[in-house]
C-alpha cells in the first residue's frame, strides 16, 4: 500500500506515517528507553492501512533529558493530534517502557480503544536517567497525571550484575531484587488496567534478560480477568525484550545490555503476535 510521510517539529519531534487514500485508525507507536522516533515501525502499520504516529516523548527539545516526571498528557495530546487527523479508532502501541506509558494512558484516556503492549512491566517503575533539573537521584517517578507523580518503585542500587565486566549484562535481576525490598510499594504502583476501557494485547518473551516481561503480562492479565475485562497474551518462553515484528529489520546489538532470547526466537514471537495485532486494531469491536 502506498503510503506517505509526513515529519513534524511540534509540539514533538516525530513522524506521521499514513496511507495515500486515508484511515480512520490511528495508532500511536512509541518506543521504550531509546527514546527514538519508530519510523520503520510506523511505516510497516501505515503499509497495512492505518494511520500511524511515532513521537520522540523524552530527550528531544524542551523534553526532560530521562524519562522522568513525562507527563502522560505528552500522549494524550497525541491522541488529539490524531483525532485532529481523521482517526475515529485510537490504539497505542508501545514497547518496553513505551508500554509502561500506552498502559498508563489507557487508564486515563477513555478514548483509548486497543493497547499493544509489547515486553510491558505490570508496574511503575522510577526515573530511568535524568529529569529536568538534571539530578537522577533520588528516585522519582518515570510518570505524572495532571502535574502529580505517580506512585512508583525504585531500584536497589545494592544490585550487582551476576557476572561483572566490560561487556553488556542482564538487568533482569535489579527488577526482581528491587521487587523483592520494596515489596510494601508494589500495590500502589500496579497499573490499573483494569480500569481501562480499551482491548489489550500483551507480548512478550520468557528469556526477557531486560525485565520479567514474561510476568508482568500474566500479572496485567490476571488483573484483567479478575475485573471481567478482555486481554490476550501471545508469548514464547524462548524469545528475548526485543521481539521483531515482520517487515522490521534486526535488532542492532548493545554494548551496554543483554536482552535475551535470539534472534530467530524474537521474529517468531513477533510473527505470532503481529495477525493479533491488526486484527485488534482494525477491529471495531
Amino acid at each position: 500500500m502506498e503510503v506517505t510521510e509526513r515529519e513534524l517539529t511540534d509540539p514533538w519531534e516525530g513522524v506521521l506515517v499514513a496511507p495515500a487514500c486515508g484511515s480512520d485508525i490511528g495508532v500511536l507507536v512509541l518506543a521504550g528507553s531509546s527514546g527514538r522516533v519508530e519510523r520503520e515501525r510506523a511505516r510497516i502499520l501505515a503499509e497495512q492501512g492505518m494511520t500511524a504516529l511515532s513521537i520522540r516523548w523524552f530527550g528531544g527539545p524542551g523534553q526532560s533529558p530521562g524519562i522522568c516526571e513525562i507527563p502522560l498528557e505528552t500522549f494524550t495530546t497525541a491522541v488529539d493530534f490524531l483525532q485532529a487527523n481523521g482517526a475515529v479508532r485510537i490504539g497505542i502501541l508501545g514497547f518496553s517502557k513505551g508500554a509502561e506509558a500506552a498502559l498508563l494512558t489507557a487508564v486515563h484516556d477513555p478514548r483509548v480503544d486497543v493497547v499493544i503492549a509489547l515486553s510491558p512491566t505490570s508496574r511503575i517503575w522510577c526515573n530511568i536517567g535524568p529529569g529536568r533539573d538534571g539530578a537522577q537521584h533520588p528516585y522519582r517517578s518515570s510518570w505524572t497525571w495532571q502535574e502529580q507523580a505517580l506512585p512508583f518503585i525504585p531500584l536497589d542500587d545494592s544490585w550487582t550484575p551476576a557476572e561483572p565486566g566490560s561487556g553488556p549484562v542482564a538487568i533482569r535481576g535489579w527488577y526482581e531484587l528491587s521487587e523483592r525490598t520494596f515489596a510494601h510499594l508494589l500495590p500502589p504502583a500496579e497499573i490499573s488496567v483494569d480500569k481501562a476501557r480499551a482491548d489489550l494485547l500483551l507480548v512478550a518473551g520468557g528469556d526477557d534478560a531486560m525485565w520479567p516481561s514474561l510476568p508482568f503480562a500474566e500479572q496485567l492479565a490476571a488483573r484483567r480477568r479478575s475485573a471481567g475485562t478482555t486481554v490476550r497474551l501471545i508469548a514464547r518462553h524462548d524469545a528475548g525484550h526485543r521481539l521483531r515484528l515482520p517487515g522490521e529489520s534486526p535488532a542492532s546489538a548493545s554494548l551496554r545490555f543483554l536482552y535475551g532470547g535470539t534472534p530467530e526466537a524474537d521474529a517468531l514471537l513477533g510473527a505470532a503476535a503481529w495477525p493479533h495485532i491488526l486484527n485488534m486494531l482494525c477491529s471495531d469491536g
